[in-house]
């Protein structure tokens, strides 16, 4: 939109609006014509929300939120005045702002605004959340017209920078690539000391390219002109020489630092060429003995026209370190199960564990009115940030260690920058007390240790140009004195409290190994480290995809544990770091696959971890996982910080026994909530203990909890044990039959009818054969079922002979002697489960995406096979109880997942399920909502049960009522039916009510 017309624009709607604005009737539509007319948004309804849902001590809602600007927006009518207190329903007195950003404070880190606007039709208050004492930009209705552009903050993205760090850091990591690729041809063997040499090759480049761009050799293209004094064939001595002078202080720089009196020093007569560079130190151009290869035209060009033309200072260090990584072979990547976490997803584990509360501790301390006193608090809280140690243990290419040191710096300047208003004079060494020595890491791959330390040194760089902004004065960068702990190793073989390895024998690296590039693989001394945090992104690596080495790691650290095999490798690390925590107040946060909160994974980790005293302190459910490297990993992670148990929080104890924090003392025994026990609506937070427990929903909600138990929901720490029968006197749930066959006893339709042209006295002995995609997609496939024919039928059907030999052959031919030996009974199902009987069909696997899974019946003569689940005589109550949003919930909460999608188990979901106890007038009520659901789906017969249940199931209103019945009646039946105020029982709620019935059970059955 062109000036003028956003002049004439925001003229027309300031007439407009004068003397109107009523808050309940004109809210959205003042928003909306305000981003559409005056500011340009082509869609403004997707583009603001309205009434945006968030949980203080009751539900609120938010009047608007822009999500990609990250705006929240209070509205007033035009009678209130935007500066007075008013009284809130609870009782508080607060200001439009206040009220504001009580919500705000409420909300995720990863939504929270970066501008509160409060409004009242005829006045804008605009705060920026970045500067929260800074007093708000007024913006006047009947002066929009020249001040309109004052609002475009709205629609202006701050993550415009951070989109553009990451495109940069991603050019940055392609240029890397070519250059990797290139040099990669001019070696020889390319055995692994060639390979080791060409990434520390690839590194030293990328920091001189850094280092000259950013200002720290002194002048830009300082290394490009360098590099094009030589031809090709002088590049490789060139920077041979280049890299020992770098690496040699001069006689005052040796003395300055304290260097021993042997250290080599530069020669006084250096060639200009070499001298102009300075001494870096920090170990990054030590090892003289990496081998690098001779250069030629296309490399020398490719370096001074391509790689030295590009803008290496404006790169991420975060971002940069993963898509530098990335140049090592994908599949190599994927074996060591790194995946690179995006800065939002860092944001997500650092943020709870630590930031959160260190820009909280802050911001109170920058509110203190007296100058000294707030001095003295500000210089003690610096000292602190300066004091807190930090362990990656599986540290990758070190973006969380990377982007807590900038976060840990930011908050560190804004320090400073308090203190430079208030004329405190700073001694030298008071101007920065944050280091990246107070960062540790561990990675066992070489090429990724020294990628984290260039990356942290980069950071370093660039928050120190950020420091000397705020006190104008120059602070020198090199040579480096400090240097993070990165080392090389098998963290689940190490001791971490000295980055050693263990002395068990098992340690891959040997002492012969160490020399090359010792300066960043050699281990921290024998001191012991305590660690105020542990964190990261260890490897997803499931059962299935797990190496020799890594099993043998996990069979090490889960020594003496039982059933540990069924869990995903991430696993290993809560283990490893709760037995290192013990007796610690250190606090833990890993990004992990949601595997190790569901099925049977549950209990062989989180029994361990409950019984050593560790406690879930924040938790992040389910959520999509989102990276920067270039194939980005498809998989659905959970966050999970723990800590040992404090004395505070001890009442919440292993399974909940305490009855203060136990939630089954609400219940009796039908699952009905005691009227005396209800929490009124406007109470339940004053009733919770402040332990800043929470959990972050998906949908960016965020709840605060009493306690978050191995499901990750608000209930004891019970875990579900696999169980052989239900609780309850009903039909047992068994897996379908499995055939073994090589194909031999299965016809697809056109088989079939093709085989019983042929064959048709086969006909009896052909039955619908389905599983969970046939059942779901509404496919057709058959089976011969030859149980109880005589043989000498058999031998009557040619075909049908035909396909016994073949299945015999195929089960004479298995490696599995249990297999062979079934070849003596070739006209048989390997596993014969088949009852003949009207059966409930559960499908075996199914979509996370669907509301219910598509359970249905299946008739008599339908044999299901092995990837499907059947309750033969199951009737409409069992029926209309599975297909319940209640027992869907059960489901979500302990069924094991395969990939994302719900993997139903009779064992953990079925058995476990806490049935309840409904009067016969319930039960015949639960029969009729179920059959009425059956009515529904038969209006439908042209459709699927994927499309009646898929995205598109609101084009089936009389099946979405049909199920809106049948979850009343259930919930009635278990007593889940009362209210809070309006809101009906969430399902974290319907299932902390289901545990605590399940505790009951198990109580009551003796286990």
């Amino acid at each position: 939109m062109a000036q003028a017309e956003q002049i004439s624009a925001a003229k027309r709607f300031s007439e407009y609006w004068q003397g109107k604005g009523d808050e309940k009737q004109e809210t959205a539509r003042f928003w909306i014509e305000l981003l559409q007319t005056v500011l340009g948004v082509e869609n403004p309804a997707q583009f603001i929300e309205f009434e945006k849902r968030v949980k203080l001590t009751h539900t609120s809602f938010i009047d608007g939120y822009i999500p990609s600007t990250k705006v929240l927006i209070e509205q007033k009518g035009s009678k209130i005045d935007l500066h007075k207190a008013y009284e809130q329903s609870d009782g508080s007195v607060l200001t439009p702002f206040q009220q504001a950003k009580r919500y705000a404070d409420e909300m995720p880190n990863s939504i929270r605004p970066d501008w509160i606007v409060v409004c009242n039709f005829t006045e804008f208050l605009v705060y920026n959340m970045e500067k929260p004492h800074e007093e708000p930009v007024q913006i006047l209705l009947k002066n929009l017209a020249k001040d309109y552009y004052l609002l475009n903050f709205l629609v202006q993205h701050k993550t415009d920078a951070l989109q553009r760090e990451l495109e940069l850091s991603i050019e940055a990591g392609k240029i890397v690539g070519e250059l990797y690729d290139e040099l990669l041809k001019q070696y020889k063997k390319k055995d692994d000391f060639e390979l080791k040499s060409l990434n520390m090759l690839c590194v030293r480049l990328v920091f001189c390219l850094y280092a000259e761009d950013s200002g720290i050799f002194g002048k830009r293209l300082m290394f490009h002109d360098f590099l094009q004094s030589f031809n090709a064939e002088n590049v490789r001595t060139a920077l041979i020489d280049l890299f020992r002078v770098l690496d040699t202080p001069s006689e005052e720089e040796r003395d300055h630092l304290h260097l021993p009196a042997g250290t080599e020093i530069r020669d006084p007569y250096l060639d200009e060429k070499f001298a102009q560079f300075p001494y870096v130190n920090g170990g990054l151009f030590k090892d003289e003995k990496i081998l690098i290869p001779p250069f030629n035209d296309r490399i020398r060009d490719f370096l001074l026209n391509k790689a030295s033309s590009f803008d290496w200072s404006e790169i991420s260090p975060t971002i940069f370190g993963a898509v530098f990584e990335s140049t090592l072979n994908p599949e190599t990547r994927r074996s060591g199960g790194m995946h690179y976490t995006s800065i939002e997803n860092i944001h997500k584990v650092i943020d709870p564990l630590f930031m959160d509360s260190l820009t909280q501790e802050f911001e109170e301390i920058a509110a203190v009115k007296n100058a000294k006193n707030r001095a003295e608090k500000l210089l003690a809280f610096q000292k602190k940030l300066g004091s807190l140690t930090f362990l990656d243990p599986a540290c990758g290419s070190g973006n969380f260690l990377t982007e807590t040191y900038l976060s840990l710096r930011r908050l560190e300047n804004r320090v400073i920058s308090l203190l430079n208003k208030g004329e405190r004079v700073f001694g030298f060494d008071e101007f920065i007390q944050v280091k990246i020595s107070q960062f540790y890491g561990i990675e066992i791959n070489d090429f990724a240790v020294t990628v984290a330390k260039t990356a942290l040194w980069i950071a370093e760089s660039q928050m120190i140009s950020e420091t000397e902004q705020i006190i104008s004065q120059t602070i020198d960068f090199l040579p480096l004195t400090t240097n993070a702990f990165i080392v090389e190793g098998n963290a689940l073989r190490m001791d971490w409290s000295t980055l050693q390895p263990l002395d068990d024998g098992h340690s891959e690296r040997s002492e012969e190994s160490l020399p090359l590039f010792a300066a960043f693989t050699t281990q921290v001394d024998g001191t012991a480290h305590h660690y105020d945090y542990i964190m990261g992104n260890p490897p997803f690596v499931g059962k299935s995809y797990q190496s020799r080495e890594q099993k043998a790691d996990m069979a090490e650290v889960f020594k003496g544990v039982k059933n540990y095999g069924n869990l995903d490798f991430v696993a290993s690390w809560y283990k490893k770091a709760t037995d290192f925590i013990a007796g610690t107040k250190t606090k833990c946060a890993f990004v992990s696959t949601n595997s190790i909160c569901q099925g049977i994974a549950v209990p062989p980790l989180w029994n361990y971890l409950f019984s050593k005293g560790i406690e879930i302190d924040f938790a992040y459910r389910t959520f999509k996982w989102n990276s920067e490297s270039y194939d980005k990993a498809a998989v659905h992670c959970v966050i999970i910080g723990f800590s040992e148990r404090s004395e505070e929080s001890a009442h919440v104890i292993l399974n909940g026994r305490e009855e203060s924090t136990d939630v089954s003392h609400t219940l009796n025994m039908t699952g009905k909530r005691n009227p005396s026990d209800i929490r009124p609506q406007n109470d339940k937070k004053a009733s919770l203990p402040q332990n800043g427990k929470r959990i972050y929903n998906a949908d960016g909600t965020v709840e605060e909890v009493r306690n978050i138990n191995a499901y990750l929901i608000d209930a004891p720490n019970i875990i579900v044990e696999d169980r052989h029968k239900p609780f309850i006197d009903i039909p047992e749930m068994i897996v379908g039959s499995c055939p073994t066959d090589g194909g031999g006893f299965i016809l697809t339709a056109e088989e079939k009818d093709e085989f019983l042209k042929k064959e048709p006295d086969s006909e009896p002995y052909i039955h619908p054969y389905i599983g969970s995609d046939e059942f779901i997609n509404g496919k057709m496939r058959y089976c011969l079922w030859l149980k109880d024919v005589p043989p000498s039928k058999i031998l009557k059907m040619p075909l049908v002979k035909q396909r016994v030999e073949k299945v015999r052959a195929f089960r004479l031919a298995s490696k599995k002697e249990q297999t062979r030996k079934r070849a003596d009974s070739s006209t048989l199902f390997a596993e014969d489960r088949y009852v003949e009987a009207k059966s409930i069909f559960v499908p075996m696997v199914s979509s996370e995406n669907r509301e219910y899974i598509p359970i249905g019946f299946i008739s008599e003569n339908v044999i299901a096979n092995n990837k499907s689940l059947v309750v033969p005589n199951g009737g409409l109550y069992i029926f209309g109880i599975l297909t319940s949003s209640v027992h869907m919930a059960w489901m979500r909460t302990v069924a094991g997942r395969l990939e994302s999608r719900y993997s139903y188990g009779a064992t953990t979901v079925y058995n476990t399920f806490p049935w309840c106890n409904p009067n016969d007038e319930q039960k015949l009520k639960i029969e009729q909502t179920a059959q009425t659901i059956l009515d529904a789906r038969a209006k439908f017969p042209d459709c699927t049960l994927a499309q009646l249940y898929g995205e598109n199931s609101y084009l089936f209103p009389e099946l979405v009522k049909a199920h809106q019945a049948n979850d009343r009646a259930v919930t009635e039946a278990y007593g889940f039916a009362e209210t809070r105020g309006h809101d009906p029982l969430s399902e974290a709620e319907i299932v902390a009510r289901l545990f605590a019935m399940y505790e009951e059970l198990c109580k009551n059955a003796g286990k």
